[in-house]
């Protein structure tokens, strides 16, 4: 399944490369909802709220109540969570709430899991050179996607994984990664970063693997 995705930055549609260059940006709200509508889910990430840069609240909330959208970015408690569920959000996605220097941050995932019901839950693994990144990809911790994934699994319904070395390069996922962690969990798994044609979404759904897709969208290599 492919599921397109929304970044935000500074009031608009953004992609970046790599997690940092910024490539494309966009205005144009209501074309992009109306292409992405037919889709049953759609991802929209805060990068300014991930980042600490303030945040893209009334674009989420507008979003949220057009599009079936897991909503990720910047989200640390299950109280801002419920916040973005009420306002229409499918389910949202935690990331670097869950981790600190030296461990998953178990006691973080059982309160949201308990909050929010594990089915609501997306748990986001993000890598840089083969560590878990944290506080919008900036910091990594010492530990791996596998020990993470194994921590996780009985708090939420989904892993996002997102692999930053690729983000936005239209280099291709390496599909050897996502078969190595699809063999981890039972849990829905979907994976980011550098996919570029509709031959990969097929390859990925061939063994149970969903698939987040911006750039080659945006650039209409992909289209949606």
């Amino acid at each position: 399944m492919l599921i397109p995705s929304i970044d935000l930055m500074g009031g608009r549609i953004v992609q970046l490369e790599r997690g940092s260059d910024l490539k494309l940006a966009f205005d144009n709200f209501d074309y992009w909802i109306d292409r992405f509508s037919a889709y049953p889910i759609v991802q929209v990430i805060d990068l300014d709220a991930a980042m600490g840069n303030g945040n893209n609240s009334a674009l989420i909330a507008r979003l949220v109540k057009r599009l079936p959208c897991q909503v990720g970015g910047g989200i640390r408690t299950p109280e801002r969570a419920k916040q973005i569920l009420d306002a229409g959000a499918r389910r949202v996605i935690f990331g670097s709430a869950l981790f600190n220097h030296q461990e998953v941050n178990i006691e973080v995932a059982d309160s949201i899991a308990h909050a929010i019901g594990p089915e609501q839950f997306v748990a986001g693994i993000d890598t840089k050179s083969g560590r878990i990144a944290v506080r919008g990809w900036k910091d990594t911790v010492a530990f791996t996607p596998e020990q993470a994934i194994a921590a996780l699994e009985p708090y939420c319904s989904a892993f996002l994984y997102t692999h930053v070395d690729s983000e936005g390069t239209l280099q291709g996922f390496p599909f050897e990664r996502a078969s190595t962690l699809r063999a981890l969990t039972s849990r829905q798994l979907i994976v980011a970063g550098g996919i570029r044609e509709r031959a990969e979404i097929s390859a990925l759904d061939a063994i149970g693997v969903d698939a987040v897709a911006g750039m080659a969208v945006y650039t209409g290599l992909m289209p949606a």
